[in-house]
């Protein structure tokens, strides 16, 4: 005797799409936080420069008063690491040093973990929302950076991991979120 039931598949479809756009959203609201933070202070000026098609840094930022121009490459996520390509890195660099008039240049790496961390698709679990400032060490060819969740940074070269310690760096705003990696305490 055969039953009459039938199973219905209850998981929704991926929709691709909207995960593209959910991830753009929060890197876009990771910049335009940068943007707000430098502009409050007193003589800095952020812009961010533009859509991921145009080959600019994500950030741009100057203090006339001192002399001190930054770009940054801003990543936030739900991973466990955050990954920034060589050409973003290589980008930055040749903004910073084609504005010579400045004295203090830097490429600085921004990274943001969110507070939840994906442990599968549309699964998450909290953790503590942290926030990395690491600056880019120009005697270095650029090559892809990561960074973990604990703030360790390493390159990556056709794939294989290969130790590249980038320092923390102190930006000139406070961020109750911001931490250093622990061989830097």
């Amino acid at each position: 005797m055969r039953s009459n039931l039938k199973v219905e598949n209850r998981t929704k479809p991926l929709n691709f799409k909207k995960i593209a756009q959910t991830r753009r959203q929060r890197g876009y609201n990771w910049e335009d936080t940068l943007v707000k933070r430098f502009n409050k202070l007193e003589n800095w000026k952020a812009f961010r420069l533009g859509s991921p098609s145009v080959a600019l840094p994500d950030i741009l930022c100057v203090d006339n008063e001192d002399s001190i121009i930054f770009t940054i490459e801003a990543k936030s996520g739900t991973g466990t690491t955050l990954t920034v390509p060589f050409d973003q890195i290589t980008r930055c660099l040749n903004w910073t040093n084609n504005f010579t008039v400045y004295k203090t240049r830097k490429v600085i790496l921004a990274f943001k973990f969110l507070s939840k961390k994906r442990i599968g698709v549309g699964q998450y679990e909290k953790r503590e929302l942290r926030e990395f400032y690491k600056v880019w060490n120009e005697r270095k060819s650029p090559r892809d950076m990561v960074c973990k969740y604990d703030g360790t940074t390493y390159s990556l070269i056709h794939g294989e991991k290969e130790k590249m310690d980038l320092k923390d760096y102190e930006m000139p705003f406070i961020s109750r979120h911001r931490k250093t990696s622990s061989k830097d305490n």
